[in-house]
């Protein structure tokens, strides 16, 4: 039997049901050969920091950093997963293959690979790997399985970013929590949701700090066009008087009029990252429900595999192009044109060297029925995009008017649409103009401006006139803007190839980054004052309180997020990445701990101690015992060996002969004082080292 394992019931039954397995058991589907089972997505995670050691349940500061020797995973505590990964487990102990049939991404592999792990599959892995779930694409994926086997780097990018999460995640929150939190706060911290806060922060500090400043400028009207004088900014009201005065009985002079003929190519087709922008501005949509919607969509089976990041389709999707185009029956008046004649083949849409695991997101062509309001908006705005790549070029006149009133020179610049091409797609759509933004489908429209043929030297009167103006602050981000500044690592870009090239440098992925705005909702960081994200109290509070550039920069984020993509691609090395980030977490450790290298003398402790002979690590017996700043450990701690000795122990502070003894002997000499939790009697005992190298209380 050839076991399949979808990610969600829904995908399952629909592979079952083109395979021909349609007989029904409990948590899986039988027949012709096939059992077609599911997960619900993570049926596993990484394990917490009390499942590799009970030291590490309590929060302290001595335990840190907390590095496990080797990364487990644990299944999730919730019974209806427990029951269906027993199902598989059952399932893949008597399957002679197994057929990965998860969500075909990163995400969807490391999924698929962790239940497949925890299950001890021994059996070999085939690999469907689909851009949409029409019955087309099962059965041409079915007939062209891959080996599980090339899809190793993409676990090991997806488990590697995991395991970088964890470690960064759990060891900073607590570093910071324990150092800085006040009234049990907690301060969470993450290794893209702390960078995005911090532009979220630093944008609103920009435009809190701000001064306006009035500034004037000289305009003149001449045969109704609206000439600006190329001084630029006057910054003061006295100067700008003086050049009215100078210029008002003049006459005006054209020096110059040039009128080119330009091409304004189609909007690239949609990524996720683009879609959520468009949903944003156009429509208000969150980015997080515009992800839900183009998910159900893909469900659905009306788009292609959302979570993508490029714009970009693979040259084999040519031929199917006019297919899909005669199933957007509710398009033809636009598509009927495109069908006439052979289908536009252009490299800004069709681009191998652009596509790594899907292509952009497009309408598989199956007809779009039964759909909420806001499903449909953001289908006919996947529909309309991929119909106008295939249009002609948009033909523009770009005029530019030089002239001057003595020695003052002016311009004046206009548009001229001679053939519209693409732009009939959206004849009908209007920007969002209370929104301040415009949809990148009509971009540039609000700027059309015909203008009338000027004869160079030719000369007459003028109406000049002073406009006075004020500096504006920065804007405040929006989530389309958000998403744009976390695809492009910060840095301010508008122009889209070199956009789409800062991509590899992004912090998150498109999947993930509507995921990380909502956790900053969630955790009151953030908060939506109309369109616009506004950082809380406790968001501006937490980035004032963090100090290292590693936590809050999208730039070095967006470095450590180019590794991932190279390990995905073969091109760096899993163990070095690895230890990258142990040594990361240690650094960042130690420089909280000491305050950038200002020793914390605690109340109790000497600032200086006589030096002692500590013994060989008990655990690994090759390390040898070092004294830390808060607890003994083990040298070989950056090659995995996670032992660690607190100082105190149930609130009693040990000596170093006590330490020593622990260490050597495993036992300390009977102590007393110790004050069990929940018990308010102080007992008697001894501190012993147990098989698994924790320490227990022996009461005499």
């Amino acid at each position: 039997m050839k076991l399949c394992i979808a990610e969600k019931p829904s995908v399952a039954r629909e592979i079952a049901s083109i395979l021909g397995a349609n007989m029904r058991k409990d948590g899986y589907f039988e027949g012709n050969g096939y059992w077609v089972s599911w997960t619900y997505g993570h049926l596993c995670t990484l394990k917490e920091p009390h499942d590799y050691t009970g030291m590490w349940k309590w929060w302290n500061l001595a335990t840190l950093p907390m590095i496990p020797s080797r990364f487990s995973i644990k299944l999730m505590e919730d019974q209806g997963a427990q029951k269906q990964f027993r199902v598989i487990e059952s399932l893949v102990q008597r399957c002679d293959e197994v057929i990965n049939c998860g969500d075909a991404g990163q995400e969807g592999e490391l999924i698929q690979q962790w239940v497949l792990l925890k299950a001890n599959n021994k059996k070999p892995i085939k690999r469907l790997w689909i851009s949409s779930l029409t019955e087309e694409a099962i059965k041409e994926g079915f007939e062209k399985l891959r080996d599980g086997k090339d899809f190793i780097n993409l676990y090991a990018a997806g488990s590697s970013r995991a395991i970088g999460d964890w470690l960064l995640g759990m060891n900073a929150t607590r570093l910071y929590t324990l150092k800085y939190g006040r009234n049990k706060q907690v301060l969470s911290i993450g290794r893209v949701q702390t960078p995005t806060l911090a532009m979220i922060v630093e944008r609103q500090k920009e435009i809190e700090s701000f001064k306006s400043e009035k500034y004037w400028e000289l305009k003149t009207l001449y045969r109704d066009v609206l000439f600006s004088a190329t001084i630029g900014k006057i910054k003061s009201e006295e100067k700008a008087a003086k050049a009215i005065e100078y210029i008002k009985e003049k006459p005006f002079y054209i020096d110059d009029y040039t009128q080119k003929e330009g091409k304004e190519a189609p909007p690239r087709l949609f990524d996720l990252t683009s879609l959520q922008v468009e949903a944003n501005n156009k429509f208000a949509l969150s980015a997080d429900h515009t992800l839900k919607l183009v998910q159900s969509l893909y469900e659905k089976k009306m788009v292609t595999y959302p979570r993508v990041d490029t714009t970009f389709l693979s040259e084999d999707i040519y031929p199917k192009v006019p297919g899909i185009l005669k199933g957007l029956k509710f398009y033809s008046r636009l598509t009927e044109p495109l069908l006439a004649k052979p289908i536009r083949k252009s490299k800004k849409v069709f681009n191998n060297k652009k596509v790594t695991d899907h292509h952009a997101i497009i309408p598989t062509g199956v007809p779009a029925s039964g759909l909420s309001q806001d499903e449909q908006k953001i289908y006919a705005t996947i529909a309309k995009r991929f119909i106008a790549a295939f249009y002609p070029d948009c033909k523009v006149s770009n005029t530019t008017v030089l002239g001057h009133v003595d020695k003052v020179e002016f311009k004046a610049t206009g548009k001229q649409i001679i053939e519209p091409g693409w732009r009939v797609v959206f004849d009908n759509e209007k920007s969002d103009s209370s929104a301040n933004q415009k949809s990148e489908s009509n971009k540039g429209e609000a700027d059309e401006n015909i203008m009338p043929t000027f004869e160079q030297g030719e000369h007459g009167p003028h109406q000049p006139e002073v406009q006075e103006k004020k500096t504006r602050p920065p804007k405040y981000f929006t989530e389309a803007t958000l998403l744009r500044a976390m695809e492009t690592a910060g840095k301010n870009v508008d122009e889209e190839e070199l956009r789409e090239a800062m991509k590899e440098n992004g912090i998150g992925r498109p999947s993930t980054r509507a995921n990380i705005i909502e956790t900053l909702f969630r955790r009151k960081y953030i908060e939506k004052k109309k369109k616009n994200l506004h950082a809380t109290p406790t968001g501006v509070g937490l980035i004032d309180t963090i100090h290292s550039d590693l936590l809050k920069s999208a730039e070095l984020t967006g470095q450590w997020e180019h590794k991932l993509r190279l390990i995905e691609k073969g091109e760096y090395d899993v163990q070095q990445f690895r230890e990258e980030l142990k040594e990361m977490v240690v650094g960042l450790t130690n420089d909280v701990l000491s305050d950038k290298g200002k020793k914390i003398v605690l109340p109790g402790e000497k600032k200086k101690s006589t030096p002692i002979d500590l013994p060989p690590c008990p655990k690994c017996k090759e390390g040898q015992i070092l004294k830390g700043k808060k607890a003994y450990g083990c040298s070989t701690y950056k090659d995995g060996c996670d032992f660690v000795l607190p100082f105190a122990i149930l609130g009693k502070k040990l000596t170093e002969k006590q330490a020593t003894d622990l260490l050597k002997k495993g036992k300390t000499t009977k102590m007393t004082g110790i004050l069990l939790p929940g018990s308010e009697e102080k007992r008697a005992g001894k501190f012993v080292l147990t098989e698994d190298f924790n320490v227990s209380f022996e009461e005499t």
